[in-house]
């Protein structure tokens, strides 16, 4: 078999098309490239909604965090305290079990006219459960960034707005958003480079794969297993971890020159990249 054939036959198969039995015999370097790089798959999506979701929970739990109102302030510090304050992993495995516990048939909510009932057994898989505890996670951690770059906004752009007649949601989006944004964006793509690699702890969490099939690190391991040598596979996905790392940060940068295009070269923030080895 060709690797363009292999390509064809497992391109895909994380998703559940293409050849449904794992190659046990002759395992070839090309088989293992696209198989891992098949499960990458996961790996982006669980990385994509976790961000996209845990940014808009962010901008709301630092908002609340830097809001004077305690009934705010108060949900926001704890949350933040909860999430930050307990390993990952750990979330994995209490959110598994807490998603268990709600009924798999679903839960009847009753709206005086009619009786609806909302879907719950899809908690407790790795597509949709696994991705509620990485935005939550990404949202505590996010929330944090923002607040300390609100608070870092320059007083003189707030009283210039003030002066302008500015007020509300006015000068919070026009203002204050964007300043926060400029501030914070280089402490957010470090984030988002962390929870991207955060995201082959669902292998080891109690979700299970949709289909069985898995992520990256599922068919890595696999692979170990099979040819008894790790030294081949966990590379590879070292590799293409390295890769989709140097996407984000393409991606990220050309944001952050964006974000800074009004302000003069030495004044801008520059993006430096500071690894997180422990959460």
């Amino acid at each position: 078999m060709s690797c363009y054939d292999t390509l064809l036959d497992y391109g895909l198969r994380s998703i559940g098309i293409g050849e449904r039995l794992l190659p046990k015999t002759d395992i070839t370097l090309c088989d293992q490239f696209v198989l891992i790089g098949s499960g990458m798959i996961w790996n982006v999506y669980f990385a994509i909604f976790a961000m996209t979701l845990g940014f808009g929970i962010a901008t709301l739990v630092a908002v609340g965090k830097a809001s004077q109102n305690p009934w705010a302030a108060v949900p926001a510090k704890a949350f933040i305290f909860v999430f930050r304050g307990s390993p990952l992993f750990i979330q994995f495995f209490l959110a598994y079990e807490i998603f268990v516990l709600i009924p798999k048939v679903g839960i009847d909510i009753n709206l005086g006219f009619a009786t609806i009932t909302a879907e719950t057994r899809w908690l407790t898989k790795a597509w949709l459960g696994a991705v509620i505890v990485l935005f939550l996670n990404t949202s505590a951690y996010s929330g944090e960034i923002f607040y300390g770059a609100l608070r870092a906004i320059p007083k003189g752009d707030i009283e210039a707005a003030d002066a302008f007649g500015m007020s509300g949601f006015r000068k919070f989006r026009r203002i204050i958003w964007p300043a926060m944004l400029r501030l914070a964006w280089p402490s957010y793509t470090n984030e988002a480079i962390f929870m991207f690699h955060a995201t082959t702890l669902v292998f080891f969490s109690g979700f299970p794969a949709w289909r069985q099939s898995g992520d990256a690190l599922y068919y890595a391991s696999y692979f170990a297993d099979k040819t008894f040598n790790p030294f081949v596979s966990y590379p590879i996905i070292a590799i293409y971890f390295v890769s989709f790392t140097l996407v984000i940060i393409t991606l990220f940068s050309w944001a952050n020159k964006r974000l800074n295009r009004h302000i003069a070269p030495e004044q801008k923030i520059k993006f430096r990249f500071k690894p997180q080895f422990i959460r």
